[in-house]
């Protein structure tokens, strides 16, 4: 179960860095290494390294900022989830068995 979580997690942060990506290479006419530093920075939580000067790049990069805070709290339930599963799960075995005696 943890196999899935972390390969779901990391298939999550891939797509959003692809989003992140064309979406300033799009909208700012960046470059793909600068847009692939762009969106890295921003979705590992540095902030932006280049200059935007667009309207539309701003904007995308306000959006952008605010969906990998949230990303970054998902991810956290996502991966924590199977622990917390197991944790459950030994507190409950525990109960049952001190109740059989």
């Amino acid at each position: 179960m943890m196999k899935r979580s972390i390969f779901l997690a990391i298939l999550i942060v891939a797509l959003s860095l692809w989003v992140g990506v064309c979406g300033y290479h799009y909208t700012e006419n960046m470059p793909w290494i600068d847009s692939l530093l762009n969106a890295s920075m921003i979705l590992g939580g540095m902030g932006p390294v280049g200059d935007l000067h667009t309207v539309e790049g701003k904007l995308f990069a306000s959006f952008y900022a605010l969906y990998s805070c949230f990303l970054v709290l998902g991810l956290i339930g996502i991966l924590m989830t199977p622990v917390m599963h197991r944790v459950l799960h030994k507190f409950h075995a525990e109960k049952e068995r001190n109740e059989k005696h």
